[in-house]
């Protein structure tokens, strides 16, 4: 495997970094998680019209930068580096892997909508009877007149308030379907609520909600394939979000220990200190390597691409958790005020680390994956 990223992802990751730097510092990102909105669409028309970054994992014939996980990758650790709250993982990541993996006449129409930032979408797949398991759905989808109707309930929609279209998972009489649906669409009610990390999330109620059949992505009755495919992907890029995240933690350690005296000596002169700070560190690159490791191995067969993500995503959230409470110790009882930056770092990366699957659950997939491979 060549780990070095190639001049067209460097030029990707530093774009997107000076863009950051210049117009996303902790304090805007504040004032924008507090308004009422809880996000800038200005920022996403940016993301989209001014660095077609919407487009990074895309075909160029439909107006993408021609990358795909690697690029989504490089974005998701620049975004964690930031904080930023903008749903590029649900929209890009997960709506646009969707469409681009289920290909077809929906894909070729809404694809380059999703480039041009004119849709935000979010996956609606979570339901309260289950923890973690995609296939264990209780929405119903029935075909009635040429369409088909929901009827159920998800939870914990992540970027549903601001959602202009919504990816549904259902069971129809042929399994597991997938569709798009309209988040204004009649019979449809939405509870909205704040997250621990500053993001928005939605619970949906569907009541007798049509939807035109043309809406369905794949084929009916086979979507947990392809909604297994993605969220592996959205796995890997939520470990790459979450090493974004732990870099800042741990580069703004270094710089407090280097600051802060205690007894008439920087903190950074201990070597208790200098021990844990190292460790932090080999945690960090640990989760970076694994990471892009499992993000190369997405286009593998189903078994190797699942336990590649499994351990990336067990290893980052246990490294998450160590570099958190680790920077938040040597910062002492600041590290957890609203005013500084690292408190929130640590509450992204928790949150991060109950999205598709926890550490736990990961673990235990790999090692039933591993057993069935023996």
């Amino acid at each position: 495997m060549d780990f070095d990223y190639s001049v067209e992802q460097n030029l990707l990751r530093d774009t997107l970094a000076s863009y950051l730097a210049d117009h996303y510092d902790f304090e805007t990102r504040r004032a924008a998680v507090a308004a009422p909105a809880g996000w800038r669409p200005k920022v996403w028309v940016d993301l989209a019209e001014r660095l077609n970054l919407l487009g990074a994992p895309f075909p160029e014939e439909l107006g993408g930068l021609g990358g795909g996980a690697v690029e989504n990758g490089i974005v998701m650790e620049e975004l964690g580096k930031a904080l930023v709250v903008e749903p590029y993982l649900g929209t890009v990541v997960i709506g646009g892997g969707l469409l681009k993996q289920a290909g077809g006449a929906l894909a070729a129409q809404w694809l380059p909508r999703v480039i041009a930032g004119d849709v935000v979408l979010a996956f609606a797949g979570a339901e309260r009877q289950v923890r973690y398991d995609l296939g264990q759905v209780a929405t119903t989808a029935t075909l009635r007149d040429g369409g088909y109707v929901l009827d159920g309930r998800k939870a914990g929609v992540t970027g549903g308030p601001w959602a202009s279209h919504l990816l549904v998972t259902a069971r129809s009489g042929a399994g597991l379907s997938l569709l798009l649906v309209d988040a204004q669409a009649q019979g449809l009610t939405r509870s909205d609520y704040p997250t621990i990390d500053g993001g928005r999330a939605s619970d949906l109620v569907f009541e007798q909600v049509l939807v035109p059949a043309d809406r369905l992505l794949g084929a009916e009755g086979g979507a947990l394939p392809l909604v297994e495919r993605v969220a592996d992907e959205a796995v890997c890029a939520l470990c790459a979000e979450a090493v974004g995240a732990m870099r800042r933690m741990l580069a703004e350690t270094v710089i407090y220990a280097s600051q802060r005296k205690q007894f008439g000596a920087p903190l950074a002169s201990f070597q208790v200190l200098q021990h844990r700070m190292a460790d932090m560190y080999t945690a960090l690159e640990q989760s970076a390597a694994l990471t892009l490791v499992a993000t190369m191995k997405l286009d593998r067969p189903a078994a190797e691409r699942a336990l590649a993500a499994s351990a990336a995503k067990a290893q980052v959230d246990k490294a998450a958790k160590f570099v958190g409470e680790s920077a938040v110790q040597i910062h002492g009882g600041m590290g957890i005020t609203e005013e500084l930056s690292l408190g929130h770092y640590f509450r992204r990366c928790t949150a991060i680390a109950a999205q598709f699957g926890n550490a736990d659950f990961h673990l235990r997939r790999y090692a039933d994956l591993s057993l069935a491979a023996a």
